[in-house]
């Protein structure tokens, strides 16, 4: 978004406020404090996907299938890393229109040690790390919905379409100096809509194209070690700070603000989420827990550098709710078998945090907006954004498993399922018995 344009939506400047900015060399000279913080804050996102979301994954499966996940989480990941340095980066972030940008950066073609990104005292290269973590933490996510069934190869062909052909346009779209939405005003200080809405309605419709696991709806697919999905979200939500405070680009006052927001808000997700499930099922549970803490992180991830400390914990408490409802009574209306509910979780908390962004950014409820900020006007800009991402990701996503499942087809066969993909797939079990 360019900055005048900011200015008028935001009372902070546009490097402060968005993670996503026009990258070109320029001759200032490289702040080490910011540069050590990004370095900190990409290694942070990396601990999210491995181990933290391999982890929260691996033990909401059953046990014949924890190492399959945690391959696909871990070889995704890698393909995507791959794929950004190649073309993605380029296309996500160099040139081009309002919807993709150019090759010119293609393998990271004129970017050296010197390379500065523009509006910001760090390295260029060390920016390129950052938003290449966005981009396979984003990938891995999908692999939740279509767990126990898929085939690796299935998984790594649809991640490389999916990655090209949804996540780059609106990584686009949203970060880049002259993406559309950026252009229209839309509000995503840390991937509200590039990684959860997209990533949560790729997920259902993989679960759909895919159809349910064997077994789905009269037996019981119960996690089989809450415990590690326990250790999962809490390595989570510590990287998650480098994830949302991180993408201030700098260690400043926005980055501290993020900080914050990404305390607070999954700490009210928590407490609502174990509230409503006492209200209705008489008990909380540690799953119900750890799932809240994740819904209020995603929750606020749009919002986290923009909003104020009450609007993070309005928009925590109401993720909670809003991820506890996605899991249970949205889930059972869709009829869909989303394995490990990415889109319950991702999905509808990012819809609910980019939305509640365009609310609580306003200064009247302690956010970040200018004086002359117009609540219903970025209100309507949030929702345009929503419903892009979510027609946008949606279709590809679906021509993408088409394309696979024509090709190399999408799940193992039964007697392959049944035993487990542990040992049909990789040869190996998780526990010796």
């Amino acid at each position: 978004m360019p900055v005048i344009r900011l200015k008028r939506i935001l009372a902070a400047p546009m490097a402060a406020l968005l993670p996503a900015c026009a990258l070109a060399q320029t001759h200032a000279d490289i702040d080490q404090g910011d540069t050590a913080w990004m370095l900190v804050a990409t290694v942070l996102v990396v601990l999210m996907i491995v181990p933290g979301l391999a982890l929260f994954y691996g033990g909401l499966v059953r046990s014949k299938n924890i190492l399959s996940v945690l391959m696909q989480v871990l070889v995704v990941a890698a393909l995507a890393l791959v794929l950004w340095v190649i073309y993605g980066y380029s296309l996500a972030f160099v040139g081009g229109n309002g919807s993709l940008g150019d090759l010119s950066k293609a393998l990271l073609r004129g970017i050296g040690p010197s390379s500065i990104a523009a509006d910001t005292r760090v390295p260029e290269l060390v920016y390129v790390c950052f938003q290449g973590a966005f981009a396979a933490i984003s990938c891995a996510l999908v692999v939740g919905a279509i767990a126990e069934r898929a085939k690796l190869a299935a998984v790594l062909a649809f991640t490389a379409l999916w990655f090209s052909f949804a996540y780059l346009p609106l990584a686009h779209m949203v970060w880049a100096a002259n993406g559309l939405l950026a252009r229209m005003g839309a509000l995503d200080f840390a991937g509200g809509t590039v990684v959860h809405i997209n990533a949560g309605i790729a997920g259902l419709v993989g679960a759909y194209v895919l159809g349910p696991r064997l077994g789905f709806g009269r037996e019981r697919l119960s996690p089989h070690s809450l415990p590690l999905t326990y250790c999962g979200a809490g390595l989570l939500w510590v990287g998650w700070f480098g994830f949302n405070a991180g993408s201030a680009l700098a260690a400043n006052g926005i980055a501290a603000l993020a900080f914050i927001n990404t305390l607070i808000a999954p700490a009210a997700a928590v407490l609502a989420w174990c509230a409503i499930e006492a209200k209705l099922r008489g008990h909380a549970s540690m799953l119900g827990a750890a799932s809240g803490a994740v819904a209020g992180l995603v929750g606020i991830t749009p919002a986290c550098g923009t909003v104020g400390v009450g609007g993070a914990l309005i928009i925590g408490a109401v993720s909670g709710l809003a991820g506890f409802w996605g899991v249970n009574a949205l889930k059972r209306r869709l009829r869909a078998d989303d394995s490990l509910d990415v889109f319950g979780v991702h999905g509808v908390c990012g819809i609910v945090g980019a939305l509640l962004t365009g609310v609580f950014t306003a200064p009247a409820l302690g956010g970040m907006g200018a004086a002359d900020y117009a609540m219903a006007h970025q209100l309507g800009v949030q929702a345009l954004g929503v419903t892009i991402t979510l027609i946008w990701s949606g279709g590809m996503s679906l021509l993408a498993f088409a394309i696979v499942r024509a090709t190399l087809g999408l799940r193992v066969d039964h007697d392959a399922e049944r035993e487990g993909l542990d040992i049909s797939t990789h040869g190996e079990s998780a526990y010796e018995l």
